[in-house]
């Protein structure tokens, strides 16, 4: 039950803000936000002794139970390991906003939507429903948005938040189709009893199309190639935004997804190749522009999916492992990628988290982010420095920094696929490493890019907006937290293994002994293959570093206009540009035009569907007789409904529109339909009372100018769409295939307690579809009321200014 209020608890905070920020000072309400994500790591923190041991916690609250959808919370070794995350590095991000952030912004917007996208994450993680996953899933693209538009002024960031929002929702609404396929499967939307049924998932035909269906939304929110283009430009975002979204949590939760259901569809030939070889291809991809940026927000950007891509690949390289049976010397060579993954996961986090702030730092007290303004820093700027330091070298994998032991893990994972004798791997287990060892190569050089570029060299204040300095001693406070983690883990690692590590490796192989494929963590293995590699990276690195300049022309053959960012513009544009030259053809502003295309297209497709299919039935032997009063009431609408397109007077049709209105209502009163009949009476008051009222403001009666072919037209579409309903109506009178719906509702009285079978209907039945009307209206009152204030303030301005 705690789980579940620590994933309401930020929502409930978020709230709250809009309420009590007139009431606290507008650079306090930081501080008032932080209580949040502090609580709620030391809740999760309290729980790492009890999952250390194997326990899990599992609370349901019911939702749509008619349905299998309930709010049901799970918390086991990876979802903690991802709650630690959201909750410790969003209060580091959050103290680093207080001091980064001016009092000028609008600051309680921004920690609203922060509140927002920090239970979405939780929501994600800790759902062991993938309906109720699936809707924080989109909630964190939304919230996203939201914090990488914040601020809205600049085009690039409203670009940017586009760009990141149609990206990873389209992707999302894909992993929710694979979703519904998992459940047309298994019948059941918990993760927990997917798993249970793996044998029966990975034996159906859609196992295929959900598998791929979950690792588009999986690709997307984790930037993999060659959806990776939207985090570039998600850097317009403030540094915490990127501090927080870009390198903890959001893009780390196409990670989880694949991890969460790698006991699914892990073992399978089609989840091994598809995630290792786009992750691959993303790391060496993300490390090879990183190079080429001046921008240091940039260059992280791809850093972090080149990191991005190493953890995706580890995932995958870590599911042979569920392809056979346990074999004590085989099955932890291919765990251990697994385990490197999550391993990496948090190192990541540490070093990448550590260096946005650096950089937010150097933006914040220089006033440029660009590396051909920079340099020379290190006198005036040596904390500053020594945070870059560490990070940089911790992405490098260099010791003794915690990247340094996840980077020669990650090496040996990749190697021992040379070991591998499933999936007919073949050659592939020597290109795989030798990209591998090539992306770390470029990572390492643009590690020294950040240091050297940014903090080495002449110092050149007439470039600068600002006078080098350090910042405030708060806004070091975070970053220097994170750094200590970076060299505290590579100390002692195994304490990590033990109480975090372990745990999660028992959620991704479930059913392998976890003693036999948690490895143990040490800085020093000998002069083994790995060993070199990693000098090789150092030596190689340092070579490209210093001849940047003479090679550095590769990067000319990629043309802006052949990059994926130019596909996706092109594919934007065209679709825009296609829909308005559609609209405009058809919003001409003439209603008989819009009735015209309604008309038509539902005559083609339901007549045309009712022809072919020979689903017209007419039994007229069993219908009641018409009584002669009957046919002169239908007779009096006919001839009113004939008149009125006839008429020439404005009152002569407002008086032949009520005698139609009223006739249809005797007619609900002659079928024994009171409710309908007395609805279909205030209904016409209201409305001839309206016309008559709103004479005077109404144009004169323009006769219309029609061609003998449209009046035809016009006059064949009617009868067709008449005709149409009432065979449809005849038709479903003598269909007898199924059981009438109308059957279920005369039981109203028993099963919603309602003696009135519309009014049950109303209230029970489709209460979700009339409570969403009822929010329409509240929403549409509140536009009305929003202009209208606008307007009186405008026009109080105007005055003001006269």
């Amino acid at each position: 039950m705690i789980i579940k209020l620590a994933v309401l608890l930020p929502f409930l905070m978020a709230a709250l803000i809009p309420l009590v920020h007139k009431h606290i000072k507008r650079e306090h309400i930081g501080w008032f936000v932080l209580a949040v994500p502090i609580v709620l790591f030391i809740i999760i923190s309290s729980f790492i002794p009890k999952i250390a041991d194997g326990n899990t916690y599992i609370h349901t609250l019911e939702w749509i139970p008619s349905l299998g959808i309930n709010f049901t919370t799970y918390l086991d070794g990876l979802s903690m390991i991802f709650g630690l995350l959201i909750t410790g590095v969003g209060s580091l991000v959050i103290l680093y906003s207080n001091f980064y952030l001016s009092a000028k912004e609008l600051l309680h917007h921004f920690y609203c939507y922060l509140l927002l996208f920090m239970g979405a994450m939780l929501g994600v993680v800790f759902s062991d429903n993938v309906l109720v996953l699936y809707t924080f899933w989109e909630l964190t693209s939304v919230s996203s948005f939201l914090l990488i538009a914040f601020w809205h002024h600049r085009k690039a960031s409203r670009a940017g938040a586009r760009k990141a929002m149609v990206i990873t929702v389209s992707g999302g609404v894909a992993m929710l189709v694979g979703f519904l396929m998992l459940y047309a499967i298994t019948g059941t939307f918990s993760i927990r009893e997917l798993v249970a049924q793996v044998d029966t998932i990975q034996q159906h035909d859609l196992f295929i199309p959900a598998l791929i269906c979950i690792l588009l939304g999986a690709f997307t929110k984790s930037a993999q190639f060659p959806f990776h283009i939207w985090l570039p430009d998600a850097m317009e975002a403030p540094t915490p935004v990127s501090a927080y979204l870009h390198s903890a949590t959001m893009v780390k939760a196409g990670i989880y997804l694949v991890a969460r259901m790698t006991p699914i569809f892990g073992g399978a030939e089609t989840w091994f190749w598809t995630i290792t070889v786009v992750g691959v291809i993303t790391l060496f991809w993300g490390s090879f522009n990183a190079v080429r940026q001046n921008d240091l927000k940039a260059l992280l950007a791809y850093s972090t999916i080149s990191q991005l891509g190493l953890i995706m690949s580890l995932l995958g390289v870590g599911s042979i492992a569920l392809a056979f049976e346990f074999d004590e010397a085989a099955t932890p060579i291919f765990t251990l990628a697994g385990f490197t993954a999550l391993f990496h996961l948090i190192n990541h986090s540490t070093f990448k988290g550590a260096l946005f702030m650096m950089v937010g730092i150097v933006d914040h007290e220089v006033g440029t982010r660009d590396l051909r303004r920079l340099g020379g820093l290190l006198p005036f700027m040596p904390l500053t420095f020594s945070i870059a330091l560490i990070g940089s070298f911790a992405m490098a994998g260099l010791p003794p920094f915690n990247g340094f032991l996840s980077k020669e893990m990650f090496f040996t994972a990749m190697l021992s696929l040379q070991e591998a004798n499933v999936f007919s791997i073949g050659s592939m287990a020597t290109w795989i490493p030798v990209v591998a060892w090539l992306a770390s190569v470029f990572t390492f050089v643009y590690c020294m890019i950040i240091i050297f570029k940014t903090f080495f060299g002449t110092y050149h204040p007439e470039r600068l907006d600002k006078e080098a300095h350090e910042p405030p001693f708060g806004m070091l406070i975070s970053p220097f937290i994170l750094v200590a983690l970076v060299v505290l883990i590579f100390f002692f690692p195994n304490v990590l293994v033990h109480y975090i590590l372990t745990p999660a490796m028992a959620s991704v192989y479930p059913t392998l002994p976890l003693q036999e494929i948690t490895p143990y963590v040490s800085w020093w293995h000998g002069f083994n293959l790995e060993l070199f590699m990693t000098l090789g990276v150092i030596v190689l690195g340092i070579i490209l570093y210093k001849t940047k300049r003479y090679w550095s022309y590769v990067y000319t053959f990629i043309q802006p206009r052949n990059s994926f960012n130019a596909l996706y513009e092109w594919v934007i544009t065209t679709t825009e540009d296609g829909s308005q030259r559609l609209t405009n053809k058809y919003m001409n502003g003439y209603l008989v035009h819009y009735f015209t295309y309604i008309y038509i297209i539902f005559v083609g497709i339901i007549g045309g569907y009712f022809v072919l299919s020979g689903a017209f039935r007419f039994d007229p032997s069993n219908d009641a007789t018409v009584e002669t009063f009957e046919l002169m009431v239908v007779c009096i609408v006919a001839i009113a409904a004939v008149a009125l397109l006839f008429s020439k007077s404005r009152l002569t049709s407002v008086f032949l529109n009520g005698v139609i209105g009223y006739g249809v209502a005797f007619f609900f009163i002659v079928f024994r339909a009171p409710d309908l009949a007395l609805t279909q009476l205030v209904v016409e008051s209201v409305t001839t009372a309206l016309f008559l009222v709103s004479f005077k403001y109404l144009p004169d009666i323009k006769p219309e100018i029609a061609s003998a072919a449209q009046k035809w037209r016009n006059g064949i579409i009617a009868v067709s769409v008449g005709s149409l309903v009432t065979f449809i109506g005849l038709t479903i009178i003598n269909y007898e295939k199924f059981e009438p719906i109308s059957r279920y509702f005369e039981d109203s009285y028993e099963l919603a307690g309602g003696k009135n079978i519309v009014n049950a209907i109303l209230g029970d039945f489709r209460a979700f579809d009339t409570m969403l009307e009822v929010v329409v209206l509240f929403i549409a009152g509140l536009g009305v009321y929003t202009l209208i204030k606008l307007r009186n303030r405008k026009e109080a301005s105007d005055v003001e200014d006269k």
